[in-house]
């Protein structure tokens, strides 16, 4: 049976684990290999990982690092950034990473996206579309972290990936990013109705009441998130944290009946 999932988001710069606001000011949080290792004891659905340096500096995947990660994880594991071409996204794989996800390649050159489904299967490949509001208020993906409009928006762009095959669609607004604040449900209720491609949602949540509300709303969806599960308490001291199975269960009975029945 399809289920929400509730997923941890980590940001790796300088092979250390960082925290963003707008996708600028990486904050040092930790080690990531130690972060793998507590929310696998907290039983997490999945965990998404993403190099924000290999892109913008135009250097290949850390394959050392994205082995570690491998071995140490003990859910379904998606890596991002710096995969260029499909002999990478095998390598990777080859690492024991489930899924692989693609922003600015594969947006810059669309023709990666079939070369990679076909040699790792469609349902394997997801496309983060990284999205701020620009002039008139418009929606607009932009590339390299943020700094690169492509003067597309993310329901075009959304759609058109469908159409080419892939597995999953990242919604992740920027101008939410690290102020935990909330989802951007608009903008997800808008993706939402283009596609029918399994979608999660990123940035801006701050609460486990900002998650209820995304699948009290959206029902079967990812919430992803980074700051809330790396920080606590308002003056945001770093603690990896993560809802028990127990209080995961509990939540979705209250938000999601009908999967009781």
């Amino acid at each position: 049976m399809l289920r929400p999932r509730i997923i941890p988001c980590l940001l790796v710069h300088k092979k250390g684990l960082v925290k963003t606001v707008n996708f600028k000011n990486p904050k040092y949080i930790g080690d990531p290999i130690n972060a793998v290792r507590i929310f696998n004891e907290k039983q997490i659905d999945e965990l998404m990982v993403l190099d924000i340096d290999a892109t913008t500096q135009n250097h290949e995947p850390n394959y050392g690092l994205i082995e570690k990660i491998a071995s140490e994880c003990r859910v379904p594991f998606c890596y991002g950034g710096g995969i260029k071409t499909a002999e990478q996204a095998q390598k990777i794989f080859s690492l024991g990473v489930e899924k692989i996800a693609l922003s600015s390649s594969a947006i810059e050159n669309p023709k990666l996206v079939t070369e990679i489904a076909e040699r790792v299967g469609v349902q394997s490949v997801v496309i983060i579309l990284d999205v701020k509001k620009g002039v008139l208020n418009r929606y607009e993906v932009y590339t390299r972290n943020g700094k690169n409009a492509t003067g597309k928006t993310p329901f075009e762009l959304a759609v058109f990936f469908e159409k080419i095959g892939v597995g999953e669609i990242v919604i992740n607004n920027i101008d939410n990013d690290g102020l935990m604040k909330g989802y951007d449900m608009n903008l997800i209720e808008k993706v939402r109705k283009e596609i029918t491609l399994p979608l999660t949602a990123l940035g801006g949540a701050g609460s486990f009441n900002d998650i209820s509300d995304l699948i009290k709303k959206f029902g079967i969806i990812g919430a992803s998130a980074g700051s809330l599960f790396v920080f606590k308490g308002i003056y945001k001291a770093v603690l990896i944290n993560y809802p028990s199975p127990e209080v995961k269960e509990s939540f979705f009975k209250k938000n999601l009946p009908f999967f009781f029945i």
